[in-house]
């Protein structure tokens, strides 16, 4: 991905973006906005957890963690 090449600082930004994004769409009736906004965010999301060398796994992991307490 042309993300990686640019580094963290882009992946963080594009976060920030696509998290602002989605917020927008949470507020209209358009379902398929919503849920192209969703992809993006997670497409990120993910991007940086690769980044980072963290595994979706890791974090449910986490997840069920909290859950179990």
């Amino acid at each position: 991905s042309m993300l990686f090449e640019k580094g963290l600082d882009k992946i963080l930004q594009k976060i920030g973006e696509e998290s602002s994004e989605l917020i927008i769409a949470s507020k209209n009736e358009e379902l398929d906005n919503f849920k192209n906004e969703a992809a993006d965010l997670l497409f990120h999301f993910l991007v940086l957890l690769s980044e980072k060398q963290i595994s979706l796994i890791d974090i449910v992991h986490v997840l069920q963690k909290r859950n179990n307490r």
